[in-house]
């Protein structure tokens, strides 16, 4: 597969050093010669083998790597994987599988209306076989690649059933699984329309259209919320035509603009709006990137809508996928997007970011001031700030620690096979021995089980032992660690109340799939309500065509 990389060279050599005419061409022919005299004598010299097209991939990688982070090289393997992305689609059964090392490859969360669903396939069930051929040794990613498939056909299966213990033998048609990029759409507090959006991709629009009818024909709707916390952005289409449904035909929604000008573009809603008089919230926080913040921003601009939560990703570079030969592709930053008020919402600077990418703080020099339709103040500089500011749900690091070891999740397929049903989500509770039997769950499993503060004690303890003081102060330390860090039982009752929830927004999602989880979360989502008890929505009334 990768015998194209140096004859992709060796063309790109070529070309450039037919034109050692012109200064530009004649420096970019020397570095590929350069470039290709180097892999010669590595290949032919090294000390050790040497994988030189493997050597050649990473070396692309970093090379776009160091123009920002989002332009990258896609391999051939990799186009499926693009292909979800961009459409929300694959051919397969629709279940998240995961590798435990003591059981095998198990099925932990068929979708729902998925042909695993429909064929009786339940979570915590263990694939024997796939096609007659024993999965035993293989991984949960090779598993995966014998699961997938051209829609219509069928795989068999033979799994061993944990809740029941027998061995069965299920036959499954794959169907195209779209996941919906609405995950959620309700009416809460008895008046507000609400929808989670994950993704922009295609059809996505359809889909928030949909739902926003639906909530609409109910009639109890006064206001929305469009929730689009953590969501990484997607089709710029498809949020374009998300705002259509809010803003009159051929409203500007978001422009283009690039050093090459033949890939300027004005977006412009291309569809009759669907309610232009409800007011609206939308929800961000740092996790939402590039088409949030496209809708974010312009309905904020438009003074369309109120944002709130926190500071969104700062992502305001449009990505276009070319063909590079071979099967494999480019996605190259072409161009920056700007929102109606004439901001860009890209981080001007990428080297300040957070732990999770996201613009870190913006000095008050680097901003510019730009003015909603109605005259508001906006900022760029990097992301959009929202108009309500409510902090997000904290989690503490043993939490953390207790998901990302996907303790929570092993002991939610744990609790569905032992329990046949369960209270609808809003009334589902964990009990207190339940709890107390997770406790017992967890403290067999290895999770850092250090609080922040234990954490800093640590780092404290190795000053004072850098600087020879250790002795005079280690009293005092085993003072401090008797009070800040408890053991694993100990801990786990500490933050009895904060890991209960995420417990059972886990455990309901076996029995009611995501739609379940997010009826479960909502119930405590401190954030959500704390923007809609501070929203003004007269705020939005001078900046409408009424």
């Amino acid at each position: 597969m990768r015998k194209y990389n140096a004859a992709f060279f060796l063309l790109m050599l070529a070309t450039a050093v037919s034109a050692y005419g012109q200064s530009s061409n004649f420096r970019t022919g020397k570095g590929l010669d350069t470039y290709y005299q180097v892999l010669r004598e590595v290949k032919g010299n090294y000390v050790d083998s040497v994988d030189v097209e493997d050597l050649i991939d990473k070396s692309m990688q970093y090379m776009l790597a160091s123009l920002d982070p989002y332009t990258e090289f896609i391999s051939e393997e990799d186009n499926e994987g693009m292909e979800l992305m961009i459409t929300g689609s694959y051919g397969g059964i629709g279940s998240v599988i995961k590798k435990v090392d003591s059981v095998g490859v198990v099925l932990t969360g068929p979708y729902e209306d998925s042909p695993a669903t429909k064929a009786g396939i339940l979570p915590g069930d263990v694939i024997i076989s796939i096609d007659g051929e024993s999965v035993k040794g293989l991984s949960a990613a090779e598993c995966s690649k014998r699961m997938k498939g051209v829609p219509g056909t069928e795989v068999e299966f033979r799994l061993w059933r944990r809740k029941s213990g027998d061995t069965v033998d299920l036959s499954v048609v794959r169907e195209r699984i779209k996941i919906s990029d609405v995950a959620y759409s309700g009416i809460i507090r008895d008046s507000v329309g609400y929808i989670k959006i994950t993704a922009f991709t295609q059809g996505g629009a359809k889909d928030v259209k949909r739902s926003f009818e639906e909530l609409k024909a109910t009639g109890k709707m006064k206001e929305l919320v469009l929730d689009l916390r953590s969501n990484g952005g997607g089709s710029i289409d498809e949020a374009v035509g998300i705002v259509s449904m809010f803003v009159p035909y051929g409203t500007e929604v978001v422009s283009a603009i690039g050093r090459d000008s033949s890939v300027n573009r004005v977006y412009r809603t291309e569809e009759s709006p669907v309610d232009t008089l409800v007011p609206i919230m939308v929800l961000v926080n740092s996790g939402s990137a590039s088409a949030s913040e496209i809708v974010a921003g312009s309905l904020q601009d438009m003074d369309r809508a109120l944002v709130a939560g926190t500071r969104s990703f700062g992502k305001g570079l449009v990505q276009a996928i070319k063909d590079v030969g071979y099967g494999s592709k480019v996605k190259l930053t072409i161009a920056k997007y700007y929102i109606p008020s004439g901001r860009c919402v890209q981080a001007i600077d990428y080297s300040h970011r957070n732990p999770d990418g996201s613009v870190g703080s913006i000095p008050d020099s680097l901003k510019k001031q730009f003015l909603t339709k109605s005259g508001r103040p906006v900022y760029d500089g990097g992301g959009i700030e929202p108009d309500i500011k409510a902090e997000g749900q904290y989690y503490s690091r043993v939490a953390a620690s207790l998901i990302l070891n996907d303790i929570v999740g092993d002991y939610a397929i744990d609790y569905f096979i032992k329990h046949d049903t369960i209270a609808p989500p809003e009334l589902f509770s964990l009990s207190d021995e339940e709890y107390s039997d997770f406790v017992d769950y967890a403290c067999t499993r290895d999770f850092d089980c250090r609080t922040a503060a234990a954490v800093e004690l640590d780092k404290l303890e190795k000053a004072l032992k850098d600087e020879m003081l250790y002795d005079v102060f280690e009293n005092d330390m085993a003072s401090l660690r008797s009070k800040f860090d408890p053991g694993k039982e100990d801990v786990l009752n500490l933050q009895k109340d904060e890991i209960k929830g995420i417990i059972e927004d886990e455990i309901i999602g076996k029995y009611y799939f995501m739609e379940g989880e997010i009826v479960s979360f909502l119930k405590k989502d401190r954030q959500l309500y704390e923007a809609l008890d501070n929203a003004d929505f007269s705020l939005l009334d001078a900046g409408q065509d009424r």
